[in-house]
This record gives C-alpha cells, sequence and structure tokens, in this order.
C-alpha cells in the first residue's frame, strides 16, 4: 500500500493557490492518553490545521524542550508502542482525510526496521517522516523505503546551516523542509526573530520543495509574522502546553480546538 506524499504535496500547493502558508500542528501520540492523543489530534484538524505531524515518545528527545519532554514521559508511562502511533495515524487521517506525518528520532526506527515502519505508516495512511537526527549522508536506506512506499522524507534545516550543505540536505528531501527558526530546543517564544527569515531564503534558493518554519511559534501574531515569509507554520509546544495546563481531557481538547482556530486564522492574515 502507497503512503500519502501527494496528498501532502496537494495540500501545500493548495495552501500557496490561496495565498496563505499551512498550518501544521504537532502532537505526541500516546499523550494524555493513546485515545486521548487521536481525539486531540482531531480537535486539532478541526480547529484549522491543514497538516499533523504525530511525535513518536521518546526517552532522550534532544530537539526538543520540557514541555514536549514532559509530554513525552507521560505517554511513556503510559506504554506507549510505535503500534500506538501508528492506530494515531491511521484513526485521525481516516477521522479527517488530512495529511498525517511521524516526526521521531532516528533510533525507534532503527531498532524497529526500517522495512516495517515504512510500510506500516504508509499501510496507517500516513503521508511521511520528519527526521530531525538523521544525516542525509546516512539516510540512503531510509529513503530508499520511503520512496517505494509512497512517503515523505522531511530533514531538518537551522539557521547555522552553510548554503552548501543547505543545497546537499534539500536536494535529498521530499514533501517539505522544517526550517527550524533558531538554534536551540522546541518551545514557546516571545519572538520567532530575523534568523528564520533569513533561513527560509538562503534554503529556497536550493530547492523547490515548502520551506516550513518550526520552534517557538505560539499565537497568532507570531504565526502571522512566519506565514509572511514561509510556505508553512508548524506549531507544537503551544498545543501540548494547552492540553498540560487544561484541568481535564475535555478541556484540553476545547483548549487545542480554540488555539488552532486562532493560529489558523493568523496565517492567513500573512
Amino acid at each position: 500500500m502507497s503512503g500519502n506524499i501527494e496528498l501532502l504535496n496537494t495540500t501545500l500547493a493548495a495552501t500557496r493557490v490561496a495565498d496563505r502558508a499551512a498550518l501544521i500542528a504537532y502532537l505526541p501520540a500516546g499523550f494524555p492518553t493513546v485515545d486521548g492523543g487521536i481525539e486531540a489530534v482531531k480537535a486539532v484538524i478541526a480547529g484549522g490545521a491543514d497538516i499533523v505531524e504525530i511525535g513518536l515518545p521518546h526517552s532522550d528527545p534532544v530537539l526538543d524542550g520540557p514541555v514536549i519532554q514532559t509530554a513525552d514521559d507521560i505517554a511513556l508511562r503510559g506504554g506507549v508502542r510505535i503500534a500506538d502511533v501508528m492506530r494515531t495515524v491511521r484513526e485521525a487521517h481516516e477521522a479527517t482525510g488530512v495529511p498525517i506525518l511521524v516526526m521521531t528520532y532516528w533510533n525507534p526506527i532503527d531498532r524497529y526496521g526500517v522495512e516495517r515502519f515504512t510500510a506500516e505508516l504508509a499501510e496507517a495512511g500516513g503521508a511521511g517522516c520528519i527526521l530531525p537526527d538523521l544525516p542525509v549522508q546516512e539516510s540512503a536506506l531510509w529513503r530508499e523505503h520511503a520512496d517505494k512506499h509512497g512517503l515523505a522524507t522531511v530533514f531538518v534545516v537551522a539557521p547555522s546551516s552553510q548554503d552548501a550543505r543547505l543545497a546537499t540536505i534539500t536536494a535529498a528531501g521530499s514533501g517539505f523542509v522544517y526550517a527550524a527558526s533558531l538554534m536551540g530546543v522546541t518551545g514557546t517564544r516571545a519572538s520567532v526573530g530575523a534568523q528564520a527569515q533569513d533561513l527560509v531564503g538562503r534554503t529556497r534558493a536550493t530547492t523547490d520543495l515548502p520551506v516550513c518554519v518550526g520552534l517557538g511559534v505560539s499565537n497568532a501574531t507570531q504565526a502571522a509574522e512566519v506565514a509572511g515569509f514561509a510556505d508553512g507554520v508548524i506549531v507544537g509546544s503551544a498545543f501540548v502546553k494547552a492540553m498540560l495546563d487544561a484541568p481535564d481531557e475535555a478541556a484540553g481538547l476545547a483548549a487545542v480546538r480554540s488555539l488552532a482556530g486562532e493560529l489558523a486564522e493568523g496565517v492567513r492574515k500573512r
């Protein structure tokens, strides 16, 4: 069965035709529970998210700040497994028709088996993977299987990436490029900063792939700012924090749906 890279491509093409950025939401699988996490994904889509990244919880999430680390810890203590990640992708995609990617560090895939992981993700209706710690020069095996199964391979670029390095990374990727707005870990910030705009410009000089910006966006004003120069606005910690701060699951679902609505308005006010 083929994955949904084409759905991802057409979704990003449609937002570009509409002269706006895509809103991409991140939520970890298994948080606050597997069922609750699936409902949270549906809630952010109902609020206006165009694309969703499902995080595969990891015990050492080097790119993630304290908010997502807390959610990952809750999911891991709850016993979340890769099968639960696949179930989250499947049920969220079947319920909404929206492209769903998995964001994961490389070690869990390596241990699970690349062929097994890509085949199961495609069967679940997944659109691809974001792989923040997989070096491009070591990605040939992953890309071979991802291509075979119709999955996007999204690499992360950073403000420190030199132009030649950007060209190498973007030539190997598909779907879109994840541009980290700053050096550091995920989390909300008071300002996204000029580094992100410079990085988007330098990345676009190397590729026709959409360039989507993550790390630091937490409100509609910041979403509008980033949407002014990027093809997509990626928001994770703000959604997770809304769930963590809620007194119960129902309130958490309402909070993430509301936040998604505000951010969706923001990306339309670029």
